[in-house]
């Protein structure tokens, strides 16, 4: 009887490893497939935007200055501020002056 429990343990465990990689590989393959460099379509910008800019005072240029970094880098990170890592294209494109481009 102990070594039938010992051996439906060590299955249970096994199961719950498989399915525990599984669900990370998963979520990985999705965070990267929503952001980064060429996750967006050009078309998607416009949307992506609106939501990133949503809750600024300053909606006018943040949208003029996300849609101009979305085109060319077709990544918009997610929120509302900072999570640039994510598109590191938006993340380092810079001004002239070296302060950050996109919102």
């Amino acid at each position: 009887m102990a070594k039938l429990a010992s051996l439906l343990l060590l299955a249970l465990i096994a199961i719950s490893m498989v399915a525990t990689t599984v669900l990370a590989t998963d979520s990985h393959h999705l965070s990267r497939q929503l952001y980064g460099k060429g996750s967006l379509r050009s078309n998607q910008c416009g949307s992506q935007c609106s939501r990133r800019c949503g809750q600024t005072q300053y909606k006018k240029p943040c949208l003029f200055f996300c849609n101009k970094c979305c085109t060319k880098c077709l990544c918009v990170p997610d929120g509302y501020y900072g999570n640039k890592g994510s598109c590191p294209c938006y993340n380092n494109w810079k001004t002239k002056k070296g302060g950050p481009k996109c919102p």
